[in-house]
């Protein structure tokens, strides 16, 4: 089996990012550790990591480092994704739709199994949604659309209203990975027909073809609080005969999103799972902010406040979801004027020399500016020398950019605590720490069934019932991954759904939908999602709610 499309699938993404004005290196790298995320959990993770490096022409270590940095993308917009939807750029619906293709090209690699379609499926509709996305523009997909197939008969040309529509039947996701699934099994030219399957995946939404109305994060919407409204989404363009050749393309012209109001976006902090505290802190926080600017405007003195924050709590209690939504609501109050999130971890900090960190983390600050630079694990910069060298860096790029950056370290508590007391510069910054306590089992269940219906599957009442039982048997400690434990169970379970549904010639739609007990019963199942949590990744945390999706967000 060839490697080819996912190879091509971020060739195409390199073209759409390139004309986005995006960095084509920084894009390549962006879908290489999406598809490595995608393929994680494989059994084989050697092989697994040799096939990806064979596609891509890299050595396989490299596999295992993007693999951290690509877990993110299953419950937040990537982080050039983020930066062109907060930049209202007519190309960020483009974007969102070749990473979704990147995300379903990776399981065509050999050795992508029933969770690799789980994970896939995820990670694409979370891009997907983040966008707004409901259908392809022709201006952003791939010049040559991919046919699509006829199972078993060979391969249609593509039409109008084939390859590109959007699939009306509400269990059209189930049945692509059904289909996937099925021809994973086949050799040779079969793949090329999986491409096109694969290509209706970024097309698909729920019910009606709508794509669900909220970004995925870690943190999720409470159902109890009652949805906020959602946030505005540009038409779908038109799909459009190219125009003669030598003809310049005109640049799509797509109104920007509505700014939204501090009022929107506290209803939709609100609307999240869990995080009580948590809630009444950005509360305080902006009851304090707008005070400030009410006394500036009448002439009074006001308090040098840092705007910086320290979140501390284990993995995947939706500190990435709540960090978005800080930027979002800095922006609504004039103090930041994008209001972007960038994630990052030590790897992406720190280079391989000293004096080349300096530059490395001058540059991921620049991308930050406007926004937030949300740094997991923020403790692991401490105790050698280029750690030192770039947390000297960031505490000068903060001062020199105070008035359009914010920074938000986070980690477990202790490890926070001594980071921040070990640099004078960062102590007098980061005055402000917002504790985030674990999920309940009630609230792991709801978020769990939030996600479900993002992707447009319901889960019985029995398979509720083993999953109350798997989180009755798993530890909890430090490395619990709470709202990205329930996530990765359920992407599992959706890979072992279209497994178990692979040979059935016409499912219902009600067995498109339905996840079944036997979906979560696997024992390699549970095994494959709690070894990870065992050593959990602070940069995956978010995925509970609305970033792991309200609750997905985890950090």
């Amino acid at each position: 089996m060839t490697t080819q499309p996912l190879r091509e699938a971020v060739d195409v993404l390199a073209r759409v990012g390139r004309e986005a004005g995006l960095d084509e290196g920084a894009v390549r790298a962006e879908g290489m550790a999406l598809a490595a995320a995608v393929l994680e959990r494989a059994t084989d993770a050697m092989a697994m990591a040799q096939a990806w490096g064979q596609t891509f022409g890299r050595p396989a270590v490299d596999y295992f480092e993007m693999v951290p940095r690509g877990r993110r993308y299953g419950s937040i917009p990537t982080t050039l994704l983020g930066t062109l939807l907060a930049e209202s750029s007519p190309r960020a619906h483009g974007y969102a739709v070749a990473l979704a293709d990147v995300a379903t090209a990776a399981c065509t690699v050999p050795g992508a199994d029933a969770d690799s379609v789980g994970r896939a499926a995820v990670a694409a509709r979370t891009q997907l949604a983040a966008a707004g996305v409901s259908g392809h523009s022709t201006a952003d997909t791939p010049v040559h659309p991919p046919p699509t197939p006829d199972r078993g008969h060979g391969v249609h040309a593509p039409t109008p209203d084939r390859g590109r529509g959007l699939p009306q039947d509400p269990g059209a996701l189930s049945q692509w990975s059904q289909e996937l699934l099925h021809r994973a099994q086949e050799q040779g030219d079969r793949v090329r027909q999986m491409l096109g399957e694969m290509g209706r995946l970024g097309q698909a939404g729920g019910p009606g073809g709508q794509v669900p109305p909220y970004p995925p994060g870690t943190a999720y919407p409470d159902p109890a609080a009652g949805a906020p409204d959602p946030p505005a989404t540009s038409p779908d363009q038109v799909v459009t005969q190219p125009p003669p050749e030598g003809t310049p393309e005109p640049e799509p012209q797509e109104p920007p999103e509505p700014e939204r109001s501090v009022e929107e976006l506290l209803a939709e902090l609100d609307a999240l799972i869990g995080l009580t505290r948590v809630k009444a802190e950005i509360h305080r926080q902006v009851a304090v902010l707008k005070m400030d600017a009410r006394r500036q405007e009448a002439g009074l003195r006001v308090a040098t406040l840092t705007r910086h924050l320290v979140f501390v709590g284990n993995p995947g209690t939706g500190k990435t979801t709540v960090a978005r939504l800080v930027g979002g609501i800095y922006r609504a109050l004039g103090l930041l004027s994008k209001g972007q999130l960038v994630e990052v971890d030590r790897s992406e900090l720190v280079a391989g020399y000293l004096g080349q960190t300096a530059a490395k983390t001058a540059e991921v600050v620049k991308s930050a500016l406007g926004g937030v630079l949300f740094i997991d694990e923020a403790y692991s910069l401490n105790g050698d020398q280029y750690g030192k060298e770039a947390i000297d860096t960031l505490v000068k790029e903060m001062e020199d950019h105070r008035d359009d950056l914010v920074v938000i370290v986070a980690g477990y508590p202790e490890p926070m605590a001594e980071f921040v007391s070990m640099n004078p510069g960062l102590e007098s910054r980061f005055r402000t720490i917002i504790e985030f306590d674990d999920y309940s089992d009630d609230e792991l269940v709801a978020i769990q069934r939030v996600l479900a219906e993002r992707m447009d599957y319901d889960v019985a009442e029995e398979a509720t019932e083993r999953f109350r039982e798997i989180l009755a048997a798993t530890p909890r400690g430090p490395s619990f991954g709470n709202g990205r434990f329930s996530r990765n169970l359920l992407e599992a379970a959706i890979g072992r759904h279209a497994w178990r549904l692979r040979d059935v010639d016409e499912p219902t739609v009600e067995d498109l939908r339905t996840l079944r007990r036997e979906d979560f019963e696997d024992r390699d199942l549970v095994d494959t999602t709690v070894a990870p949590v065992a050593h959990a990744d602070p940069a995956q945390d978010d995925v509970a709610t609305q970033d792991d999706q309200p609750a997905e967000d985890d950090r």
